[in-house]
């Protein structure tokens, strides 16, 4: 029951408040397959959908031949893991760095990266109208200098870092210093 909520949950959430600010900037380009594979939830802003994870928080990209990307979004809860599936729709002509997800057809959210390591050993990634944020890497655990690099370009789009969670990743903070969810 959870597994075909969670995504409905998700979109309800994203795809009602996707209304496009223009102050919210994307990075200028993605090299997708670079993107692509497994990153870890290093802290996120406190969401519905999310409510029963407990840590171990994952997503997983993987590109497919008709240039969408399936998603696969996995955490751990008090009863095991629980698993989303969606697909990413790249919008055109925003260097990839914009896509529409959607876990529950017609739904479909916003999910912009807003910051990338130039190496891809981390991502900021939120939405327009900054009710969303994750900061994601692509270990279970993020340095402190490269949390900082993280959350300075998450401030640097206006986004409230007060209301940031940090995951609890095998069993400690994914984040030097940082208070668990």
């Amino acid at each position: 029951m959870l597994r075909r909520l969670l995504p409905l949950l998700f979109l309800a959430c994203v795809g009602c408040a996707s209304t496009q600010d223009s102050t919210v900037a994307t990075v200028p380009q993605v090299d997708l397959d670079r993107y692509t594979g497994k990153w870890y939830e290093i802290a996120s802003y406190p969401m519905y959908f999310q409510r029963k994870c407990l840590g171990d928080t994952t997503a997983q990209y993987t590109a497919r031949e008709d240039g969408r990307i399936d998603v696969l979004n996995r955490c751990r809860t008090a009863k095991g893991f629980d698993e989303a599936d969606g697909i990413a729709t790249v919008v055109p002509d925003s260097g990839n760095a914009r896509l529409r997800v959607s876990f529950f057809w017609p739904f479909k959210g916003d999910y912009w990266i807003i910051g990338l390591d130039p190496l891809y050993r981390w991502a900021v990634v939120g939405s327009p109208d900054r009710k969303y944020l994750w900061i994601l890497a692509r270990s279970p655990e993020m340095s402190a200098m490269r949390l900082e690099e993280a959350l300075a370009a998450a401030r640097a789009q206006g986004y409230d870092l007060k209301e940031l969670r940090y995951t609890e990743q095998n069993g400690k903070t994914s984040a030097p210093g940082a208070a668990k969810r």
